[in-house]
Order: C-alpha cells, then sequence, then structure tokens
C-alpha cells in the first residue's frame, strides 16, 4: 500500500491555464488598439498621409536641371567597343543653375578627362555604372563648389 501512496505522490500536478489565456486575450486587447491607434492616425500621423495624399504632391521647388553637351571618347583599340557616347545632365539648386552654366566648359573638361582616363574594362563591365557616376559627380562638386550640384543624371551611355 504504500507504494501505491507513493506513485500517486510522483504524479506532478496539472498547471492552469489561466495564466495563458489571460496573456493571450491580453494580447488580442493591446494588438487591436495598436492596430486602432496606428490606422485611425493616433500614432505615425496616418491620417495626414492620407490627407495629404488626397490633395496630391506639392510643387517642386529649389531644382533646377542643366544639360551637358554630348561627349564622345575614343576607346582603347583593345577594347570591344571603338567610342563612347556619353550625355548627362546636372541636378542643381535653382539659385546657383545660373552658376554651373557658366561653369559648363569646366565640367565637360573634368567628365572628357576622367571617362578618358579610366580603364576600358571599368567603362564596359555593366555593374561600374553606380561607381562611374559617383565618381564623375565628386569630380564636378569639386569644380562647382560644395552645395551646388546636387546629382548627376546620366541620359546616355552608349558604347559602340
Amino acid at each position: 500500500m504504500a507504494t501505491a501512496e507513493a506513485t500517486v505522490e510522483d504524479v506532478p500536478k496539472k498547471r492552469s491555464k489561466k495564466p495563458v489565456l489571460i496573456g493571450f486575450a491580453l494580447a488580442l486587447i493591446f494588438g487591436g488598439g495598436g492596430f486602432y491607434a496606428t490606422f485611425s492616425g493616433l500614432i505615425l500621423g496616418h491620417g495626414e498621409a492620407e490627407a495629404k495624399a488626397e490633395h496630391g504632391p506639392g510643387p517642386l521647388t529649389g531644382i533646377a536641371f542643366v544639360p551637358l553637351e554630348t561627349i564622345v571618347v575614343s576607346l582603347a583599340p583593345d577594347s570591344g567597343s571603338r567610342h563612347l557616347r556619353f550625355t548627362a545632365q546636372l541636378e542643381v539648386v535653382d539659385t546657383a543653375a545660373a552658376d554651373v552654366t557658366t561653369l559648363t566648359p569646366r565640367i565637360l573638361d573634368v567628365i572628357n578627362s576622367y571617362l578618358r582616363a579610366i580603364d576600358t574594362a571599368s567603362i564596359e563591365d555593366p555593374h561600374a555604372m553606380a561607381r562611374l557616376r559617383a565618381q564623375m559627380l565628386r569630380r564636378i562638386q569639386v569644380v562647382t563648389g560644395e552645395g551646388r550640384v546636387r546629382d548627376l543624371l546620366i541620359t546616355e551611355f552608349v558604347l559602340n
């Protein structure tokens, strides 16, 4: 009989499911409250974004584009192509557009010198476009001065 009592005492008691159910109910309540607060615009300004979307985007201000002349660079005889045709536009601060236009010959000189100096394999690599663009933009920003040129937009880059 002593062994029967020992086996009954060795059996662990079942845990209550009450804390799990309370935790699940609280998670649902707080999750629903968070969704409502975000969706209604109480958090993160969702209502403001919808109001702006209804009225459309605001006017573009402070931007001007300065077109650059087309540059044709002859490539090395060992390359697969003979010429590179390059055309771009500069995104500038609108108040600096006249200054950048005045410096266009110097900008073309810097770009032309850079494109002639780099290795032909770098030009022919399709993954190198971002690096080439960043290098040319930095050189242009040095020529024009900080804060005038925002970006270099390559509109034509043709190897033939």
